[in-house]
C-alpha cells in the first residue's frame, strides 16, 4: 500500500474502506491499482492507495501468495519469479528494516551483471565435484589449476546439494605424520558395494586403492567380488611400470575377496606384505574408508543436483576420483 498516486501504472479510484495504523488512527482507502510494467512479470498487482500513509508497505505474505518468492539475507533481499526463478527486485536493509526502492531497484535487465560472478563461483564448485569451498578458494588464489579464474567466495552462503549429500557423524581424527617414505610403499584397499543399482557398465562393486604416501587414488569397477584379485593383478603391473617402483605392502580387511589362496600366493611370489585389519575395526583402515565416504558424498551430491538416474553412480565416482587426484594435496607434503 502507498499514499502516492504517481507510483501506479494503473489506478482505479474508489472508496473501499480504511486501514488502521499502529496508533489506532485510520486512513481511508482511496483506490486500488497496479505498480510496475504490465508487459513484464515485475508487475505488482492490487496495491492500495491509502490516505495519510507515512511509508509505503509491501506485504510479504501477499507476494508469496502470488507468483513471487522472497529470499532474505543479512544485507539484502531478493524478490524472484517462482516459475522462471529470475530475480525481479533487489532490496537492501537499512536500520534493521528491509527496504525496496521501486524506482531504482535492480530488475532483470541489469541483475545479470551482478550475479554472473557469484554464479561463476558455484559453476566451478560443481565442476570440481563439490569439493570444499576453502580448498577451491586456495586453488584459485594460488593459481594452482590452469584455467581456474580468480574467484571471490562468500563463506556465509552454503551449497544446498553439499548439505544434503555430506551430512555425517563426527569422525576419528586423522594422524599428522607420514609413516611411508615413497609412493607404493603401502596401498590401502577396500571393496565398496554392492550397489542396489547396476551401473551403465553392468557393475555393482568398486575396488578402491589409495597410496599411503601421496593419497593418490585408483578405482576399478567390478561385476562380482570374485573379480577383485584379477583387477588387483592388472593394477599392480600397471602402476609399478608407471611409477617405476614396486608395491611393498597392501592393507585390507578380512573379506573373502582379499583373504584367499590366490591373493596369498600372488603376494608371496612378488614379495608383497599383506596386512589385515583387526576384525570389525574399520577405523584401522581409515585412509581408504575416508576416501570411500568422500566418493559416496560426491556421488550423491552430483547425482542429486543434476537429477541424473542412479545408474550413473560409477561415472560420478570415477569423475570425482579424477578431480580429487588433480586438486587435493596432502597437507604434510605441501
Amino acid at each position: 500500500m502507498t499514499r502516492e498516486p504517481s507510483k501506479f501504472s494503473s489506478l482505479k479510484l474508489k472508496n473501499e474502506g480504511f486501514v488502521t495504523y499502529g496508533d489506532n488512527n485510520k486512513g481511508n482507502i482511496l483506490g486500488c491499482g497496479n505498480i510496475g510494467n504490465s508487459s513484464s512479470s515485475s508487475l505488482i498487482e492490487n496495491v492500495l492507495l491509502v490516505e495519510g500513509l507515512k511509508h509505503n508497505l509491501l506485504s510479504i505474505s501477499q507476494l508469496s501468495d502470488k507468483r513471487f518468492k522472497i529470499e532474505f539475507d543479512n544485507t539484502c533481499f531478493l524478490i524472484c519469479d517462482k516459475l522462471t526463478k529470475e530475480i525481479r527486485f533487489i532490496g537492501k536493509i537499512i536500520g534493521n528494516i528491509y527496504m525496496l526502492d521501486l524506482e531504482h531497484s535492480i530488475t532483470i535487465s541489469n541483475t545479470k551483471c551482478l550475479i554472473t560472478k557469484e554464479d561463476n563461483i558455484w559453476l566451478w564448485h560443481r565442476r570440481a565435484s563439490h569439493i570444499h569451498m576453502d580448498h577451491l578458494n586456495k586453488l584459485s588464489r594460488k593459481e594452482l589449476v590452469i584455467g581456474l579464474p580468480k574467484l571471490k567466495f562468500n563463506k556465509e552462503k552454503l551449497c544446498v546439494a553439499c548439505q544434503n549429500g555430506k551430512q555425517v557423524k563426527a569422525s576419528f581424527k586423522s594422524k599428522n605424520l607420514i609413516s611411508t617414505s615413497r609412493p607404493l610403499q603401502l596401498i590401502h584397499m577396500d571393496l565398496v558395494g554392492p550397489s542396489r543399482t547396476m551401473s551403465l557398465g553392468g557393475n555393482y562393486y568398486g575396488l578402491v586403492m589409495v597410496d599411503d604416501y601421496s593419497r593418490f587414488t585408483w578405482v576399478m569397477f567390478l561385476t562380482n567380488k570374485s573379480e577383485a584379485f584379477n583387477s588387483f593383478k592388472k593394477f599392480s603391473k600397471l602402476v609399478q611400470n608407471e611409477k617405476n617402483t614396486i608395491i611393498t605392502s597392501i592393507r585390507s580387511d578380512h573379506g573373502g575377496e582379499f583373504q584367499n589362496v590366490l591373493f596369498q600366493k600372488f603376494c608371496e611370489e612378488h614379495g608383497i606384505n599383506h596386512n589385515f585389519l583387526a576384525l570389525r575395526t574399520p577405523e584401522q583402515n581409515e585412509v581408504v574408508e575416508r576416501k570411500n565416504r568422500t566418493f559416496e558424498e560426491l556421488d550423491r551430491t552430483m547425482l542429486n543436483e543434476t537429477k541424473l538416474p542412479k545408474y550413473f553412480w560409477a561415472d560420478a565416482i570415477i569423475t570425482a576420483c579424477h578431480v580429487l587426484n588433480k586438486v587435493l594435496i596432502r597437507p604434510i607434503l605441501k
